[in-house]
């Protein structure tokens, strides 16, 4: 993986009413420079403080290469551009196949570190009027990521990510969510998981519930917004 990453673009949005759900999916470009704290980029808003944003999900980043898959699979009526997934980075050259948790870059004055990878939910559905788009995207693992803030400082578009730390045992995100995802109760697999230091509390605290109970928790919510048998 190269060290140097030149973005596309970055985007902020607010929370308004669209798509029959109160969302901040809806993100514009940001042009020139701007603060990035430990919360996300400065005007940056989130519906849904639960489930999003927080400081292990501060940033999401959504490789612009995969709307051409989404373009081939759904149709070219739809404008599949970002900042469609709700993204703030959006960059060329990054995906889930190079990008590993704990990945530290430099970025202008501040510092990122990949957390995770999204976990898609129902909002995309209404996003792109597509029943099940979110379940499409977790089957095949192209959620993009979300970073927690090491360093918070000013940013912008025109400066690129600069990897400037890997963990010794670091994990693709595309191997995070072929276990986390496609083998959610294998033990063993699980169990290598668990090593990922880097991985967020969130995701973290659910390898080991699973590994206790040997239950996997409920997707229905996340991925459709109701219960599956509805």
């Amino acid at each position: 993986m190269k060290n140097k990453h030149t973005l596309n673009g970055i985007y902020r949005g607010k929370v308004n009413s669209c798509y029959g759900l109160q969302t901040a999916i809806n993100k514009t470009p940001i042009t020139g420079r701007v603060y990035l704290s430990l919360e996300g980029l400065d005007g940056d808003e989130c519906a849904d403080l639960r489930h999003h944003g927080g400081l292990e999900r501060a940033l999401h980043q959504y490789p612009l290469e995969h709307y051409a898959y989404w373009r081939d699979k759904y149709g070219e009526d739809i404008d599949w551009v970002a900042p469609g997934m709700g993204e703030n980075i959006s960059a060329e050259g990054m995906t889930e196949h190079n990008v590993c948790l704990g990945d530290r870059y430099q970025w202008g004055e501040a510092i990122i570190e990949v957390s995770q990878p999204r976990s898609p939910c129902f909002k995309l559905n209404k996003r792109w009027g597509i029943e099940g788009f979110s379940v499409d995207m977790q089957e095949i693992s192209r959620c993009g990521w979300l970073y927690r803030v090491i360093q918070p400082g000013m940013v912008s578009v025109t400066e690129p990510l600069e990897l400037i730390a890997q963990e010794p045992n670091a994990m693709t995100l595309h191997e995070t969510c072929d276990i986390f995802f496609g083998d959610p109760l294998n033990k063993e697999r699980l169990l290598t998981l668990k090593q990922q230091r880097k991985l967020s509390n969130s995701w973290m605290s659910k390898v080991n519930a699973r590994l206790e109970s040997n239950n996997v928790e409920r997707w229905d919510f996340r991925l459709l917004g109701r219960a599956e048998s509805e």
